[in-house]
């Protein structure tokens, strides 16, 4: 039977007679009466009903037994206060195990979800609880900055505030992992990364993010995500400053270190005689990074490395006397650059080749 509140009777058992004993007596509720009222407020939050209405329910029962109880009002209101105080601390210990509970669903699918370790099938199920429909394409961006993130962290609360914000309910998914943040977007909405990128550079006072490409289907998600990690140290080995790095416009990267052996023989043979310049081969390395990367303009390469021209101009040269192969002439620029992309990838001359 339900009372006026709409909280059915089991989850007030015993709380009239209850009343009438320590009105009668005047005495205090015990251990084992108080810890009853809690299991009740515990069972009534699991079973959904609402902390107002079980309090509600409480105080009309209290109400409607008045006129027949012993004892003066004064005992009534004392043993309510101590009933409805231990049935909502029962019932928020109920909501905080709930909470609990959610959380560790939570990243237990995200960890399946991103390290693909669940039956797909399955995972497409659990998804829909989150919000996302794997059976289409996906794209992850993945932000790391100056510090670790956890989902508690203010940075990622205010990221994760800015998108619900701009964007509701559009099947996003923003957690964190390994100290970074990363964001999970339907392959058709890239303005949803774009924005999650801004924000990440703002919260974070800087940072980088890396976005993986759009891929499909139930695993989708998980190939986006490796691929915007293998990014991200991608930018750290090449130094590339960029706040936003796209795994669409770096694919040539991967594809030089496939064959990682063939690319440190190439590193060896094309580079390898740096190492018999005065200071080793690190400045030589650098000198001709400047150089690339400044789209082969001397003058802007010296600026870069703060060097007068004409001592940058002495250190091509020196590169040409040492390894053969010119700076300068198109003919052996190419494998000289794609020498030096290995080298940064490999960590040479830091890392001993075979062993990066």
């Amino acid at each position: 039977m339900n009372g006026a509140s709409g909280i059915p009777e089991a989850y007030l058992d015993g709380y009239v007679v209850l009343l009438t004993e320590v009105c009668a007596t005047g005495r205090r509720l015990k251990r084992d009466e108080l810890e009853r009222r809690r299991e009740l407020g515990e069972r009534a939050a699991d079973a959904g009903y609402g902390l107002r209405d079980l309090v509600s329910a409480h105080l009309t029962a209290a109400r409607t037994a008045w006129p027949s109880l012993p004892g003066d009002p004064d005992s009534l209101l004392a043993v309510t206060h101590q009933v409805i105080d231990a049935v909502a601390e029962g019932y928020e210990r109920a909501q905080r195990q709930a909470v609990r509970q959610e959380e560790a669903t939570r990243r237990e699918f995200i960890d399946d979800l991103l390290h693909g370790r669940s039956d797909l099938g399955r995972l497409a199920e659990r998804a829909e609880r989150f919000g996302l429909r794997l059976s289409h394409s996906h794209a992850v961006a993945v932000a790391h900055g100056p510090a670790a993130y956890d989902e508690g962290h203010q940075v990622a609360q205010q990221i994760e505030r800015a998108l619900i914000a701009r964007f509701r309910d559009r099947g996003i998914l923003l957690t964190t992992k390994d100290g970074r943040v990363l964001c999970v977007a339907p392959g058709d909405q890239p303005e949803v990364l774009t924005y999650f990128a801004k924000q990440c550079y703002a919260a974070m006072d800087g940072g980088q993010v890396a976005i993986g490409r759009v891929q499909p289907g139930p695993g989708g998600v998980v190939q986006s995500y490796e691929e915007a990690v293998s990014v991200l140290d991608l930018g750290e080995r090449l130094e590339l400053s960029e706040p936003v790095l796209h795994a669409a416009d770096l694919l040539v990267y991967p594809v030089l270190t496939r064959d990682r052996q063939a690319m440190a023989d190439l590193v060896q043979a094309t580079l390898g005689p740096l190492t018999a310049a005065r200071g080793g081969a690190e400045p030589l390395l650098e000198t001709l990074t400047a150089y690339f990367d400044s789209g082969c303009v001397a003058a802007e390469a010296a600026r870069r490395l703060s060097l007068s021209v004409r001592a940058f101009t002495y250190r091509l040269e020196r590169i040409h006397q040492l390894t053969g192969a010119g700076p300068t002439d198109p003919a052996h620029r190419y494998k000289l650059q794609t020498a030096v992309i290995g080298a940064r990838l490999l960590g040479w001359p830091g890392t001993p080749l075979g062993t990066g």
